[in-house]
């Protein structure tokens, strides 16, 4: 299940990026987490639990807003 991710509230702080056991998660340019490797991705929602901005949770999707 690939987490969603509402790019408009991350910071940019990286605890997701640094918590995701499968080292699925990355920042882009603009510090903004995105799925990097969903092939990696688990589905065990660290990131979103790990997340203080709510801005990731494993609710399952497809894409996310960096894909549209």
């Amino acid at each position: 299940m690939i987490p969603k991710i509402k790019r408009q509230w991350c910071k940019g702080c990286g605890i997701c990026v640094e918590f995701c056991p499968k080292k699925a998660l990355a920042l882009d340019d603009e510090r903004k987490v995105y799925v990097a490797k969903p092939e990696a991705c688990s589905g065990c929602n660290l990131c979103g639990m790990r997340c203080p901005d709510f801005a990731i949770s494993a609710d399952g999707g497809e894409k996310n807003e960096r894909d549209e």
